[in-house]
């Protein structure tokens, strides 16, 4: 629903309210902030409420641990901090293995592990299958992280948003940002569909779309989108307490006695001119999952061909025509999900799949968030990039992101992610997949 009035001035406004954004505005708004919050849609309408609701710090790349166990920390407090239950439970991380090429690859991500004094061990067949007992499938072993957990992703960012906002912050719907002013290479503020707010710092996490506004800013960001079609099963018979993933099927058991399920190696592209534009960077990624990407050329290309690069800051801009990205799940992947589904837990057979639903994944060239401050203007940063993280690593993002914005001590440093590693020569070098 459109607001009925806006600020006229903010110490900081966000652009998105997905759950980085708008965990970064509930810690602003703890310290006294004065935070505005715009999202052209609805709080968590797009990836962060379509996601799995996996909150894994197994298989992460390195440089996310270290805000990725922040964010399982925040997360294991923050029912309790905030007053709602999101569905959160440490219920365990399970990676299969299907060969011992593979099983050798999690033994190799150990020394991370250690590194960063996680429990994550490799467990052999036998364990796996007290693990998860209904499961046909013979596994040659798993990667197994006990302290990760799940939460339900349509309940965890409006919950914190509601505490955000009794905190202070001001969430805004239905208010799409069309740009940013400047005064003196400094922002003076940000010009939404309802009029101006004031402001001298802002952050642009809006997913899947930032790329699209900094590009009007002439700032460059490569990202492309994946779809990610999700489904959900009927309540069942308990067939796992953890969270499993496989090269066939990725399941987790829901708070309301069904499973999320989802296809575990299958990356689904449509083509389109960023496709082009940002092929090279992305070719170290593209090249390292290639016989799990399925291209598609068709609308998704001339959609954003048809979209200006810039536009009028007094007229519509391209966020108020698409308020909420909902591309439409694919039925070739559903099918192996249910067939998939049907072989590794025989028992699931006669469960319907109850809803079917897709997200476009926002990604980076090395799979790794882009942040901090970018462009000529200063005071205006990013956070985006997530590349299928966002979820988990949202609350700790959104943490060391509040620190960024006010100059206070930062834990945890940001350099690796910052946007210029794409253009100063840096190698582009995704994480290996395990």
């Amino acid at each position: 629903m459109p607001p009925e009035s806006i600020p006229a001035k903010a110490d900081i406004v966000i652009i998105g309210g997905g759950i980085v954004g708008i965990s970064t505005a509930w810690f602003l708004a703890r310290q006294g902030i004065d935070v505005v919050v715009c999202e052209k849609g609805c709080v968590a309408g797009e990836q962060s409420g379509r996601n799995w609701g996996w909150i894994r710090q197994q298989g992460r790349d390195p440089r996310e641990l270290p805000m990725m166990i922040e964010s399982m920390r925040i997360f294991a407090e923050i029912e309790a901090e905030i007053g709602e239950d999101i569905g959160f439970r440490q219920c365990g991380c399970l990676f299969t293995a299907n060969s011992d090429k593979q099983l050798q690859r999690y033994h190799e991500w150990l020394k991370t592990a250690q590194e960063f004094d996680l429990d994550t061990r490799v467990i052999d067949s036998a364990e796996l299958r007290r693990l998860v007992p209904g499961a046909a499938t013979k596994w040659h072993g798993a990667m197994y992280t006990p302290s990760d957990g799940c939460a339900e992703p349509h309940k965890t960012t409006p919950a914190i948003a509601r505490a955000a906002a009794r905190q202070g912050a001001t969430i805004l719907t239905s208010c799409a940002v069309r740009g940013i002013e400047s005064s003196a290479g400094q922002v003076s503020a940000v010009i939404t569909e309802h009029g101006p707010i004031k402001t001298s710092v802002v952050l642009c996490a809006a997913g899947a779309w930032t790329s699209m506004f900094c590009r009007a800013m002439d700032i460059s960001v490569p990202q492309l989108k994946v779809r990610g079609t999700v489904a959900r099963t009927a309540p069942a018979d308990n067939i796992l307490d953890t969270k499993l993933f496989d090269d066939r099927l990725g399941i987790r058991l829901r708070d309301d006695g069904g499973y999320t399920v989802a296809h575990g190696s299958i990356l689904d592209h449509g083509i389109t001119p960023a496709t082009f534009r940002n092929a090279f960077k992305f070719l170290p990624a593209l090249m390292q999952e290639f016989s799990t990407l399925r291209v598609r050329f068709g609308k998704e290309f001339f959609d954003e061909l048809s979209i200006p690069k810039r536009w009028s800051l007094d007229g519509q801009s391209p966020f108020e025509k698409t308020r909420i990205l909902n591309p439409e799940p694919s039925k070739r992947v559903l099918k192996g999900i249910r067939k998939n589904l049907d072989r590794m837990f025989p028992q699931m057979a006669g469960v319907k799949i109850v809803e079917a639903w897709a997200g476009m994944v926002e990604t980076s060239p090395d799979v790794v968030p882009m942040i901090g401050e970018v462009g000529p203007i200063s005071g205006f940063h990013i956070a985006t990039g997530l590349s299928g993280h966002g979820f988990g690593i949202g609350p700790g993002a959104g943490k060391a992101l509040a620190a960024m914005l006010t100059g206070n001590n930062q834990t945890i440093d940001l350099s690796p992610f910052r946007l210029s590693r794409f253009f100063d020569g840096s190698p582009i070098r995704p994480m290996p997949t395990i």
